[in-house]
């Protein structure tokens, strides 16, 4: 017998809080929990599409959408810091919090895309601090451009952290 998305819940960990950075972190791990709760049909489903036919087992239906949507949206909510859930808690439906948050964070992180980019351009090491320390800096904004789905050819990243390199 098929376990309830309210029983499955119960034995699911919490993703960590979204705090309006790296979205598409968050993005992946939410998903994650929403796939293996059976649940994130609900991201691509609007309540309109399954409310046509109002027959009794559509009603049913309905029913169980309804009750899935409401908890998958908790859990969506559940996985913000208080303030964006205060900002995101009156959408009506988990899809419209899910496509609102996309687009909202997409932006931003286009924009955090241009300030990554710059960083990584002007960022020059200096003989005051051990190579190993800024090495692994040049590593962390490296690590952070995979994470926003940059790519950038070795040859190119190899070159780069060479002409960065302090003058000694």
């Amino acid at each position: 017998m098929a376990e309830s998305i309210r029983e499955l819940t119960t034995k699911f960990t919490k993703v960590d809080k979204f705090e309006g950075n790296d979205f598409r972190h968050w993005q992946k791990k939410m998903l994650f929990m929403l796939t293996t709760l059976k649940a994130a049909y609900l991201l691509s489903t609007s309540w309109k599409e399954v409310a046509e036919n109002e027959t009794l087992e559509e009603t049913r239906k309905m029913s169980k959408w309804n009750n899935n949507d409401y908890i998958c949206k908790g859990h969506i909510l559940n996985g913000m810091v208080d303030s964006l859930f205060d900002t995101y808690s009156d959408t009506k439906s988990e899809k419209e919090l899910w496509d609102t948050l996309e687009s909202k964070c997409m932006d931003k992180d286009a924009s955090n895309k241009k300030f990554l980019v710059n960083d990584f351009n002007n960022y020059k090491m200096v003989d005051l601090r051990s190579i190993m320390e800024q090495y692994n800096k040049l590593l962390r904004i490296l690590g952070q451009f995979k994470l926003h789905k940059m790519k950038m050819d070795e040859t190119i990243d190899v070159s780069c952290v060479i002409d960065k390199l302090p003058p000694l």
